[in-house]
């Protein structure tokens, strides 16, 4: 590895390369007003790093220097883009932190962080000044938008600044590069610290794994991975959408940009692409650019492919499903088409859903479930393919640590020599082939006292019956150590549970006789609408839901 890497190099590269080149495209609209009613604003690299170099050296102005923790909190456009690429030209350490995960559990991941210093829109700060003794030691406050009373430096006057070359910190592989949040979707958000050379491994990855160029443009729905694809020289075009709520997105707000753009690549949430392809479907839709989209973040549903690889994408385009973690992504990867061809829907009931062969410079290995830490690592731990159990990855690109937060580490990492193993919380298993199938997060296995149920595999049972959208698997705690598994179902459109409650409970209570997964399974709800997490709306709440069946069992 090289002495020093950072990765705006890569971003001063494509100015030199490709100064004309749009970075950036900011859309807005078309709502309901159709392809005419798109506006876009375009950025170009060698613009994206002039006015990141003179952020730079406002930021130094400033006292946000090498090493210093920098929440940024603004919404994706040039300002985000910049304020990252300037603060990694510094050696500063951005952070990320979700905004749609709320006040309270926000300010408790800030709390834990301990910041220095802060780059973010009015309301940010408004909140930061009434919630001072979760920022101890903060000292650098950094607006864009008007300031109030909370005084600190404007990030507009950043560009007074010169934007001659800013000479980019030197900074060592190892050294510390960015601090990004989980989603906290099975326990408390953590922030996963990144090295400069796991960033910089991580980015050619991906460039490797999804066969990405200079020549690509990116309908970027998800702001974190536009970063990545700045750095890859793509250019990054941002639908106007709110990305806190992906699943809740206008189509035509992201297919127009697609279509009029002509991008070639897209990273984003099932949920969103789940949306998107079926009005796309409904309408006749086809993107014939679109070689490539990539969804992460939880489980595709079959459909999803298969309405994307018929009539949407095209013959020659794929659909592929990255499999990983805020700690390491990718970890694995598949194509759709390679989904579809191994799965069906009546293997999907008791196999779990495929997520690939381990990608590019990545060990993974399934050993035996523990809830407790593995101090250290032990052939004997790993299980025989077929074998379901947790699923563990070695890469250059997973991170070491979690931050401030050491009991995290001890329960995540396993120490192997002067590496380590990074267990991803999930349970899956290796088939002969050697492809990784994922069945579910260790958390949410229901332990009966028959043995243990994983809700991937024991969900698709229901999944399969026609008025069924989705189910969770739950457990609700029955004593001795054990639990009682309980399926809660979300119904399709359409269909009146109010009337069709009792035949559907029947008809899927049939269904579970019949498979000795689920067969031991008594107890089905309907729920009006699953909670879903803050990044993808994609990862089913099923914390929540187990709180919320307890209480219906307790009214029959």
């Amino acid at each position: 590895m090289a002495s020093h890497v950072n990765i705006a190099e890569r971003l001063r590269h494509m100015a030199e390369r490709h100064p004309d080149k749009p970075a950036v495209v900011l859309c807005s609209g078309p709502g309901d007003k159709g392809e005419g009613g798109l506006a876009t604003v375009s950025h170009t690299f060698r613009e994206l790093d002039r006015d990141s170099d003179a952020a730079a050296r406002g930021f130094l102005k400033a006292g946000i220097t090498r090493g210093t923790k920098t929440l940024v909190m603004l919404r994706p456009g040039l300002p985000f883009f910049s304020c990252f690429f300037a603060l990694f030209k510094v050696g500063a350490v951005p952070v990320f932190i979700d905004p749609g995960m709320g006040g309270t559990r926000l300010l408790e991941c800030v709390r834990v962080l301990a910041p220095e210093a802060m780059v973010g829109v009015p309301l940010a700060h408004a909140i930061r000044r009434l919630s001072r003794k979760n920022f101890p030691g903060f000292r650098v406050a950094v607006t864009h938008g008007r300031r109030w009373f909370w005084g600190g430096y404007s990030w507009e006057k950043f560009r007074k600044y010169s934007t001659e070359p800013f000479p980019i910190a030197e900074t060592d592989p190892d050294e510390m590069a960015a601090i990004l949040f989980t989603t906290g979707s099975t326990g408390p958000a953590k922030g996963v610290e990144y090295s400069h050379g796991a960033l910089d491994r991580q980015v050619a990855i991906l460039a490797e794994a999804f066969g990405i160029t200079d020549s690509d443009k990116d309908a970027a729905t998800f702001p974190g991975f536009s970063l990545f694809s700045i750095a890859l020289g793509m250019t990054a075009v941002i639908p106007d959408m709110n990305p806190v709520r992906p699943g809740l997105v206008n189509p035509p707000n992201v297919i127009t940009p697609i279509r009029r753009e002509g991008c070639t690549f897209s990273f984003g949430s099932p949920a969103l692409w789940s949306r998107v392809s079926e009005y796309a479907v409904r309408n006749d839709i086809h993107l014939p650019t679109l070689g490539r989209v990539v969804m992460a973040g939880a489980p595709v549903p079959r459909a999803v492919h298969e309405r994307l690889l018929g009539p949407v994408i095209g013959d020659n385009a794929d659909t592929y499903t990255p499999y990983g973690a805020t700690e390491c992504m990718p970890v694995a990867c598949i194509g759709g088409r390679e989904v579809l061809e191994i799965t069906g829907e009546a293997a999907g009931a008791t196999i779990g859903v495929p997520v690939g062969y381990p990608a590019a410079g990545v060990r993974v290995e399934i050993i035996r479930i523990d809830d407790q830490p593995i101090p250290d690592w032990d052939d004997g731990l790993v299980l025989p393919n077929g074998e379901i159990g947790e699923i563990t990855a070695q890469a250059d690109h997973a991170s070491r640590h979690y931050h401030n937060l050491p009991e995290a580490d001890a329960l995540a990492k396993i120490r192997d020599g002067d590496r380590f193993w990074h267990r991803m919380g999930d349970v899956g298993y290796r088939d002969e082939a050697g492809r990784i199938w994922f069945c579910g997060r260790k958390a949410h296995r229901v332990r009966t006292a028959s043995g243990d149920l994983f809700t991937i595999p024991t969900e698709a049972v229901f999944n399969r019956h026609g008025a069924v959208a989705r189910s969770a698997l739950v457990g609700v705690a029955a004593g001795d150590g054990y639990e009682n598994p309980v399926i809660i179902i979300e119904v399709k459109p359409g269909v009146d549970v109010k009337t069709q409650s009792d035949t559907i409970r029947r008809e899927l209570s049939a269904l579970a006789g019949e498979n000795r997964l689920t067969d031991g399974i008594r107890d089905i709800l309907f729920h009006d609408g699953f909670p879903t997490d803050i990044r993808h709306n994609a990862k089913i709440n099923r914390e929540s839901l187990a709180r919320w069946a307890s209480t219906q069992l307790r009214k029959k």
